[in-house]
C-alpha cells in the first residue's frame, strides 16, 4: 500500500510537469526521427536538392559523397533497372533516385516485404529536380525486389 505521503509527493509532482506545460509523465518513449544514409556524387546538384527535400520532411541524414556510384549500387545489390543518380539507405530498406519524403514515411509506416523504393531516370518533377514554374512531369515511384521484381507504389 502506497503511504499518503508518497501518494501526495507523486501528485505535486505530476501537476508540477503538467503546469509546466510538459506532459512528459503520459508520453510515451521519444522516437528519434529516421535516418537516411545517402550515397552521391560530390558535384551533383540535384542529388544535394535531394538531400535537402528529405531534412525539410524530418529525416536524419548521413551523406556520403562517393566517385564511383556504379560502384555502391553493385555492393548493396540495386538492381540495374531501377537504377538513378543517388542511393539511399533508411531502415532495412533502398532508395533509389528521387524518391519523395512522403513515400519514404508510407514505406516506413506499412513495412511491405521489398527491398526499397526507386524513381529510375530523373524526372523532371520529383523531388530535388523540381522547378518552381515549370510544368508537371508525371512519374511513378516503383517498389522493387532484389531479383528485379517491380511494381508500381506510387504515382506523382
Amino acid at each position: 500500500m502506497i503511504s499518503r505521503r508518497t501518494f501526495l509527493a507523486q501528485t505535486a509532482g505530476l501537476a508540477a510537469g503538467f503546469a509546466a506545460g510538459r506532459s512528459w509523465a503520459l508520453a510515451g518513449p521519444v522516437v528519434a526521427a529516421p535516418l537516411v544514409t545517402i550515397y552521391k556524387s560530390p558535384t551533383c546538384g540535384c542529388c544535394a536538392k535531394w538531400v535537402d527535400h528529405v531534412k525539410a520532411a524530418g529525416f536524419q541524414t548521413v551523406v556520403h559523397d562517393r566517385e564511383n556510384m556504379e560502384e555502391v549500387k553493385d555492393w548493396l545489390g540495386v538492381p540495374k533497372d531501377v537504377r538513378s543518380c543517388h542511393t539511399a539507405q533508411v531502415d532495412r530498406y533502398l532508395l533509389e533516385g528521387h524518391v519523395p519524403a512522403s513515400d519514404v514515411q508510407r514505406l516506413l509506416r506499412e513495412r511491405p516485404k521489398l527491398m526499397g523504393l526507386a524513381v529510375p531516370g530523373m524526372p523532371a518533377s520529383a523531388p530535388g529536380m523540381d522547378e518552381p514554374g515549370k510544368p508537371h512531369e508525371a512519374y511513378e515511384v516503383l517498389a522493387f525486389q532484389s531479383s528485379g521484381a517491380t511494381q508500381s507504389f506510387a504515382k506523382h
